[in-house]
């Protein structure tokens, strides 16, 4: 049984290209990396940065409040893994399968 295509997200990260954020002073090639999708990226920023409730950060990115919730225990999970135990946030620039 396979599962349910991804719906499309509108996603309007201010970025085209891949970006990393690594604690100082250690080379990324010995970082482990944590990558943080542009939907979960733009679920952080429309709920936490701007405040709109998940029903209304749904309806911007075309999704459902649950998918809404869904991204955004994913994407903070990942954030603090990053700040908490050193890991490189890489920030990718467009949805990728792996993502989901």
């Amino acid at each position: 049984m396979c599962s349910r295509p991804c719906k499309p997200r509108t996603c309007q990260c201010p970025f085209h290209q891949r970006r990393a954020f690594k604690p100082i002073g250690v080379p990324m090639t010995e970082l482990p990396q944590v990558i943080l999708c542009a939907d979960e990226l733009e679920a952080l920023r429309l709920c936490d940065l701007e405040g709109l409730m998940q029903e209304d950060a749904g309806n911007r990115m075309g999704i459902s409040r649950g998918t809404v919730q869904r991204i955004l225990h994913r994407a903070r999970g990942k954030v603090i893994r990053a700040l908490i135990e050193g890991h490189a946030l890489v920030l990718e620039p467009e949805t990728k399968e792996s993502c989901e």
